[in-house]
């Protein structure tokens, strides 16, 4: 704000000397130096020297002429006296410029003020309408980062920021609604461990039991050992089956896949994944290709379907060779089939059926900054849109297909 207000001073101080030059131009005339009526008077001396009388009537400034005699320097107006021939004149003139010169300053001020006027009016709704409200909202990422997630943006009454306060808003709620899922999966997680390790002492504690007293040989009689050891067995399933809910709890979804099914066009799709990848690859050196495709209406979630093309097609850059990423269609069964396709796979086909586990990575990914999730993620919001996502090994490349259904 302070930079504004700096060009706002500055501007203004512009205007200001624009008016007052153009008002110092008015009143200044050259031939003249400066005083107007100088100008007529040496034009009616010439006249009087070359042809012996001058007349004053298309005179703006000068209203008299009077030769030497009487009475020569008895008047109430401003005069200049001239020797002309050897004979002096006395020539009565007016300062005030005449009607004509009034109405072109009074017109120049108008315009000029009425510039500037204008200027600093659409400054100042600049600076109170765009930038007094944007430096509100700047505090809002602030805010964020703080953890402050229960106060909503607030709109402006012109709306400049609709988009922007509507994106910041439901960011702030996705924020809210991942920190309150975090916290009731940390606290059913701890729960569910609690009651678990609760549960596998009471087998345990038998096992133990059994166990002192098998090594003490309290149990002489063999059918009696043997019914010890099957219990003990059975007490150790029961504890297996504890570790696997732990296992099966610590492997469940912690991320939210949640979709809002609808209808989208295909070329919405496809603009926005050329918008995002169009420079950036052009920007490191790959070349990036669309094939031609049938725009059609496509079912599932839009922004849910941007992000999945969006994963495979990061994964692409990460571990393609650069070379190239096309981008490819095709049409089978009432479904629409994208395929992204980058050089230089290295991945083992043996690795292949593991990329779309969680927190899986391949041994081509070792010097690569990931989580493993990507594909994953992708898998999961595939499924829940109806559709499928499945990878093949060509020819050194490697071809992700997400499969959409037609609406």
């Amino acid at each position: 704000m302070k930079a504004f207000n700096r060009i706002f001073a500055v501007v203004t101080g512009v205007l200001a000397v624009l008016l007052a030059a153009a008002n110092i131009m008015l009143m200044t005339d050259v031939p003249g130096g400066g005083r107007p009526y100088r100008v007529e008077i040496n034009r009616l001396s010439r006249q009087i020297e070359t042809e012996g009388y001058a007349d004053v009537s298309g005179c703006e400034y000068v209203t008299g002429i009077e030769k030497y005699g009487d009475g020569f320097f008895d008047t109430d107006s401003d005069y200049a006296v001239r020797e002309i021939n050897g004979e002096l004149y006395r020539f009565d003139y007016r300062t005030d410029g005449g009607s004509g010169g009034i109405r072109l300053a009074v017109t120049v001020n108008v315009i000029l003020g009425a510039m500037a006027a204008v200027v600093i009016s659409v400054m100042l709704y600049v600076k109170f309408a765009v930038l007094v409200p944007f430096q509100r909202l700047t505090d809002v990422p602030y805010e964020l980062s703080k953890g402050n997630l229960t106060v909503p943006v607030k709109e402006t009454k012109n709306r400049f920021f609709g988009r922007f306060i509507w994106g910041m808003d439901m960011l702030r709620e996705n924020i809210e609604q991942q920190k309150k899922r975090e916290l009731d999966f940390q606290r059913d997680k701890k729960m569910l461990l609690l009651s678990l390790s609760h549960d596998i002492k009471t087998p345990l504690s038998a096992i133990k039991l059994y166990s002192k007293a098998l090594s003490k040989g309290l149990y002489k009689n063999t059918e009696k050992q043997l019914e010890i050891t099957e219990s003990i067995n059975d007490k150790a399933d029961e504890i297996e089956s504890y570790v696997s809910q732990i296992v099966n709890a610590s492997r469940e979804d912690f991320l939210s896949f949640e979709v809002n099914m609808g209808e989208f066009y295909l070329s919405e799709l496809v603009t926005k994944i050329k918008g995002y990848y169009k420079e950036k690859l052009s920007l490191i050196g790959t070349a990036f290709s669309v094939s031609d495709y049938s725009d059609c209406l496509l079912s599932g979630d839009p922004d849910r379907s941007v992000e999945v093309v969006q994963n495979v097609m990061e994964n692409a850059v990460k571990y393609g060779d650069g070379n190239s990423i096309s981008l490819i269609f095709s049409e089978e069964d009432g479904c629409i089939l994208i395929t992204v396709i980058n050089s230089g796979c290295t991945l083992a086909d043996t690795e292949l059926p593991h990329i779309f586990e969680s927190f899986w990575r391949g041994s081509n990914a070792e010097s690569i900054a990931g989580s493993g999730l990507g594909l994953y993620i992708g898998r999961k919001l595939m499924r829940k849109m109806n559709g499928e996502i499945f990878a093949e090994i060509r020819d050194g490349c490697m071809y992700v297909t997400a499969v959409f259904a037609k609406a």
